[in-house]
């Protein structure tokens, strides 16, 4: 039977992997819904209002799942690491507060205006609003980064009291807040945001397209979302080699478990692009590595060492296989990014992109790549922290709570288990909805030069009525049924 810390840590990750379905998402998502909505600001095209209102409603179902899987986590710091909570109450909780004044208010505030606010404010204001709900987000993934990053490389505290009563003040709050992790990880964390919500965007319009479908609102979708897309692939590569400097410099026994180096070597160490690690043998099995590359990329040179697992107490060391599998999963995905959106941006700059089915196809199902990618990566960075909860002064198996017993942690957990199972299969159904119900019934029977909703009601019965009216034209059913105004013009689809 599995012990209660097991069970409290597979509790947390099973929880916080399913939350972090949605988050990412809702932050990507944001910025390209403003931007949308910028540009028919820009343009007075009201395809692009279009397009903002429909991913509006996908942010919105996302949003609300997001917030309804994340309630449970707090929780679980007092059933299952009250430890923690005492120890790092005061550094975490200041955090979890700044998120929750500064960012989630923020966003959730302004929510209502974004989804129920077309037609009742000001153009200009719904703007702000779009803008302010995005960065709400945004900063929500600023302090709770800060917050981990503080658990990975803690700074600007000190240690009161002594034993089980010990606990971490701050006595320099922007020194926590800058911690030395803080900032790398937030620039990844966020990219990857940018990534994720990108590839979403152009798996469902990339749908569009291949069923013919929405033509014009899908390629403008699309096109929008692979800039995104491209400038964030190629940025997190960036992102990934300064937090794996940083990473080399504070947290060398994770670099060493993260790249599969067993033996400290008195010579450049090699980078493994792949392989199974068996820590039983100390070796990688299968490895194709490139010789000295790790050096270079940690050192800027290809001589100087690095150190290895042997370089540190065997109770100090963090578990191999799972931080090297997740992380180099997470890195082939990231570099798959790269190679589609470049693909993609070629194709694009001669004008043929939405011509390559077998390209569409792709991206259709290309879409749980950074799902895998976002979800592997927190793997990769928890697990090799262990045996830290707090790195180098509270150990993981010190910050259980006393109290809680491996049962009613297993009773918990298999109940979260059918509860998520539920809201899963909910969020897919009401999503693979509004993908097939597409933006049609808001537009049919618009005025280009109008808002649709200048013409026809807003309410549901409206759009029923207007999509079952077969006389009414669709501006997105595609080119040739498109009006004259808001055809695209090959400079703009290119």
């Amino acid at each position: 039977m599995l012990e209660v810390e097991m069970l409290a840590r597979l509790q947390f990750a099973f929880t916080i992997m399913f939350h972090y379905l949605f988050p990412p998402l809702t932050i990507g998502l944001g910025w390209i819904m403003f931007t949308m909505e910028l540009k028919y600001h820009l343009t007075k095209n009201p395809i692009y209002e279009v397009m903002a209102r429909y991913w509006t409603r996908i942010f919105a179902i996302t949003f609300a799942l997001g917030v309804a899987s994340g309630i449970v986590m707090e929780f679980q710091f007092g059933t299952n690491w009250a430890t923690y909570s005492r120890y790092v109450g005061d550094v975490f909780g200041s955090a979890l507060a700044a998120e929750g004044i500064f960012a989630f208010f923020l966003e959730s505030g302004f929510l209502a205006v974004l989804v129920f606010g077309w037609d009742r404010v000001s153009p200009r204001f719904h703007l702000l609003a779009t803008f302010l709900v995005a960065a709400g987000a945004t900063f929500s993934a600023v302090w709770i980064v800060v917050a981990n990053s503080w658990q990975q490389t803690p700074a600007g505290f000190h240690i009161v009291g002594e034993g089980d009563r010990a606990r971490a003040e701050i006595t320099d709050f922007w020194a926590m807040v800058f911690n030395p992790s803080s900032m790398h990880r937030l620039n990844h964390v966020l990219l990857g945001c940018f990534i994720l919500a990108a590839f979403v965007v152009m798996s469902i319009s990339a749908w569009y397209i291949l069923k013919q479908k929405h033509q014009d609102f899908a390629r403008r979708s699309f096109n929008i979302a692979l800039v995104f897309a491209l400038v964030s692939s190629v940025l997190i590569l960036f992102s990934g080699h300064k937090q794996a400097q940083t990473v080399a410099e504070t947290q060398p026994a994770k670099l060493a478990a993260l790249e599969g180096h067993f033996t400290t070597i008195d010579g450049p160490a090699p980078l493994y692009l792949m392989g199974f690690p068996s820590e039983s043998e100390e070796r990688v099995k299968m490895g194709i590595a490139i010789p000295g590359m790790l050096s270079f990329l940690v050192h800027s040179d290809f001589s100087t060492p690095i150190p290895a697992l042997d370089s540190f107490p065997p109770e100090d060391r963090p578990p191999v296989f799972i931080p090297f599998m997740t992380y180099h999963i997470m890195v082939g995905i990231g570099m798959a990014c790269i190679a589609l959106t470049l693909i993609a941006a070629w194709y694009w700059y001669k004008g043929t992109l939405f011509e390559q089915r077998w390209l569409m196809w792709i991206f259709v199902f290309f879409v749980v790549g950074p799902y895998i990618g976002n979800q592997f990566g927190w793997v990769a960075a928890e697990v090799g922290r262990q045996p830290w909860i707090v790195y180098g002064l509270l150990r993981t198996n010190d910050a259980i709570s006393p109290s809680v017993s491996a049962g009613q942690v297993m009773g918990s957990l298999i109940m979260f288990g059918m509860i998520y199972t539920l809201l899963l299969a909910l969020y897919l159904y009401v999503m693979n909805d509004k993908i097939q119900l597409g933006p049609v019934p808001e537009v049919l029977g618009m005025d280009p030069n109008k808002s649709f909703t200048d013409k026809h009601g807003t309410g549901f019965l409206d759009a029923a009525v207007q999509h079952n009216d077969p006389a009414g034209p669709s501006l997105l059913a595609g080119d040739d049924e498109s009006e004259p105004g808001d055809s695209v013009e090959k400079g703009d689809e290119r």
